[in-house]
């Protein structure tokens, strides 16, 4: 995929107003909580289910679980809707699923209660054959 932008999973789910970000924070579990807010610490860098269990100090297939358990507050309260993105394992360099959040997304998230602090990186994702290893 060097040189061509990835292509979103359903970027049409993603929660793009600040206020339902944070009701949607303050709804979901502490599982999703944490997730949520590790995804702002990065926020435009899209990053494979390992990597984010690994920094969560999670086992393997907790992120599944955890995105499997939120899906009837998502649908019943924010018509299916999430505060994160997805690339699906076509359209990821990785060649797996990766999930991040954008800029505006994890300023909402940060700005619900969470104590993480939003880096610098106020920018899209790179696509342009960057490694994320």
């Amino acid at each position: 995929m060097d040189g061509v932008p990835a292509v979103e999973h359903a970027p049409h789910n993603a929660l793009q107003d600040g206020a339902e970000i944070a009701a949607f924070h303050d709804r979901c579990s502490d599982l999703m909580r944490a997730l949520l807010d590790e995804l702002a610490t990065t926020p435009g860098r899209p990053r494979t289910f390992p990597q984010v269990e690994d920094a969560l100090g999670w086992p393997r297939r907790r992120i599944a679980s955890v995105l499997g358990g939120v899906c009837r507050m998502r649908q019943l309260e924010f018509g299916g809707r999430r505060p994160y993105r997805f690339y699906d394992e076509r359209n990821a360099a990785s060649g797996r699923w990766e999930i991040w959040m954008d800029a505006a997304q994890a300023r909402a998230v940060l700005s619900s209660g969470s104590d993480a602090s939003l880096p610098a990186g106020d920018r899209a994702p790179d696509h342009a054959g960057a490694s994320r290893a």
